[in-house]
Parts: C-alpha cells; structure tokens; sequence
C-alpha cells in the first residue's frame, strides 16, 4: 500500500473529536495545587526528556531503537502518579523511558541506559526498550507487543497470594501493565484479562491507545475499535478516557486502583491518546494525514494541564516556568553524566543472564 492510498482509509480528526465527545466514563479527579505541580513536573520531566533524546539520536550519540512518548504523558503520570512508588508495580512496553521516570528511576540512570553505559538502570545491557528497575518496582520495558501483560499478571497474582494463601494482610500491592491499541487483537491480552477476573487480580491494564501500530491505524485493525468495551465479555470494570487529560486518567486511575486494594478485581482502562512522533526515531511519518496531527496538537495535555492550574489560580506562569528550567537542567546533568560514565566491562559479557546469588 502507498502512502496516499494508506492515508485515504485512516482514521479522520473528525471521527476521533465524535469518539472523545461520546466518553462515558470520564469524571475527572479533582485537581489541587500540589497534585497539580506533581504532575506538571513530572510530564514536564517526560516531555524534555524525550526530545533530547531526539536530540542526542540525530546527533549520533544514541543507537539502536528508539521510540518516544511524547504526547502520551498523561497516561504515565495519571496512572503511575496515582499508585503508591516502591510499594505498586509497573510493567511498561518498548515505549518505557517516561514510564520509568514517572516510577521514579532517576533521569541520570534512564539516560544513561539508552548511551549502553554500565550506570544504566538496567547496566547497560538492555537499551531503549528493556529499561527495568527492581528498586523501583519497574518490571521491564519489553520489545514484542504482549510479553509484559503475562508479567504484570504475575506481579499481581503474587500480591494477591501473599494476602490469600500466606496470610500477609499487609500484601494489598497493585499493578499496572500498560500496552497499545495494536497489542489488543494478541492472545496474551485475552488469556490475561480472563486469569485476572477469574482470580480477582489487583491489576489495571491500561491501553494506550495512540491509533497507530506503526503504520497500521486502529479502526482497519479491529472488529471492536472501543477496547474497553471487552472487558465485559469478562465481567470486568471498563473504563474509556481522555487520554491527554492527565486529571481524567487520573480519576480513572484511583478509582480502578481503589477497586484493587479492596479485592474487586482488575480493570481495564482505555486512555484515547496521540504520539506527537512517528513510530520510532527511524519512522518518517508519512502514513498519518497534517489535520489528524493537528487535530490532535491542539489537545496538547502539557498545556491542558498547564491552563486548568493557571486558570483556577492554583499556580503562576513564573512558577511553571521555573520548574521547566530546573527540569531542563536535570536533563543537561543526566545526559553530561551519561556521556562520562563507563562502558560495560567486557570481561562481564555473560553477567545479569543468570540469577545471582
């Protein structure tokens, strides 16, 4: 298929502005200053941090594959921002560096990671897409559509063993496994979302669905276009929202996570979303049509948020302002702290492939 003949049978601005006018289920969480400078933050965090990583793979300083979350930061930091650091899990896709800085792995370890520095948080060894951080409960960032749903329900299963079968009434751990639209049609999302209704498991699956596999539009791809109408084929909680709201995602989140603890069971979290970039750093973006992409610019959720805490007076532009700066330093350090640090010992090829005692 041509590009122009790809372009003719995807998805329109208008037929996304009448889905996201028909949500459901979209009560947002309510929004204070300091909830509301956390999440500045930490999107700011994500944003910056990945356009220099554009930055930094144009300028031949970063190899391999790459894939960027910009226009998605809502989704990490509505949900990862909601559950309780060190304590939940998360379980991310090839699409992890965000994930991992909203989880709390610092930008220096992160950045380190994509330059294969031994200072990584995965040493080195894993790149782009297998960031993983046991201290921060981060399970991994994974290169094939689906393996991390299995691993997150394991996480969750393990929580919810310790309380059943062990007897630890403190075990009340949530996961969160995030996915795309295109991972929705595999047999892992099936398989999984059947064990966790069936066991009550304290897991949110969270889809985020930016409308693209690669080059693939969602609608073409799919029977059933709404994802998170299949969570009643389980007798599951479903939940459709706005994806670039970060207040939305967020209410959404507390109340499946609320559902966890209390031994409710899974839900399924559809968040309607948009990358601002191509599949990845090597993708020319020529697939997708200017008025989807500017339809969607548009709903920036940096600068939603960013109005919703200046309109209700709850912060000042000078203040955001200020926080963008100490942001864009974090990331100056995190990339001077890459470059200097060492490479991986080659004497430690095989190291990290078995379990240590």
């Amino acid at each position: 298929m041509t590009s122009s003949e790809a372009m003719k049978t995807e998805p329109q601005a208008s037929q996304h502005a009448e889905r996201l006018s028909k949500i459901i289920s979209s009560s947002p969480a309510d929004l204070d200053r300091d909830t509301g400078l956390m999440l500045f933050r930490d999107m700011t965090l994500g944003r910056r941090f990945e356009d220099k990583c554009a930055e930094m793979y144009y300028r031949g300083k970063m190899f391999g594959f790459v894939h960027l979350y910009n226009g998605q930061e809502a989704i990490s930091s509505g949900v990862i921002g909601a559950m309780r650091k060190k304590h939940d899990w998360f379980c991310s896709t090839y699409r992890d560096h965000v994930h991992a800085l909203s989880a709390g792995v610092p930008a220096r370890e992160v950045m380190s990671e994509l330059f294969g520095k031994e200072t990584g948080c995965s040493k080195g060894r894993g790149g782009s897409m297998h960031l993983f951080s046991k201290e921060h409960h981060l399970l991994g960032g994974y290169a094939f559509i689906g393996e991390g749903i299995p691993v997150a329900l394991g996480a969750a299963f393990t929580s919810r063993y310790k309380r059943d079968a062990i007897g630890d009434i403190e075990s009340d751990s949530v996961t969160a496994a995030f996915f795309g639209d295109g991972t929705c049609n595999n047999g892992q999302f099936f398989e999984c979302m059947n064990m966790a209704q069936l066991w009550k498991l304290p897991i949110l699956f969270v889809v985020e669905n930016n409308k693209w596999a690669i080059g693939m539009a969602h609608d073409r791809a799919t029977s059933e276009p709404e994802i998170w109408r299949k969570a009643a084929s389980f007798g599951m909680a479903g939940e459709e929202v706005d994806g670039m709201n970060v207040m939305s995602v967020r209410g959404a989140a507390l109340r499946a996570i609320e559902r966890a603890r209390a031994g409710e069971g899974p839900t399924l979290i559809e968040c309607l979303t948009y990358r601002f970039r191509g599949h990845s750093l090597a993708d020319p973006d020529e697939l997708r049509s200017e008025e989807e992409k500017s339809f969607w610019a548009k709903r920036d959720p940096l600068n939603k948020l960013k109005e919703d805490l200046t309109d209700k007076n709850l912060a000042t532009i000078d203040e955001l302002r200020t926080i963008e700066k100490e942001i864009d330093e974090e990331i100056i350090d995190a990339v001077e702290f890459a470059l200097d640090a060492p490479e991986p010992d080659p004497s430690e090829l095989t190291r990290y492939i078995w379990a240590e005692d």
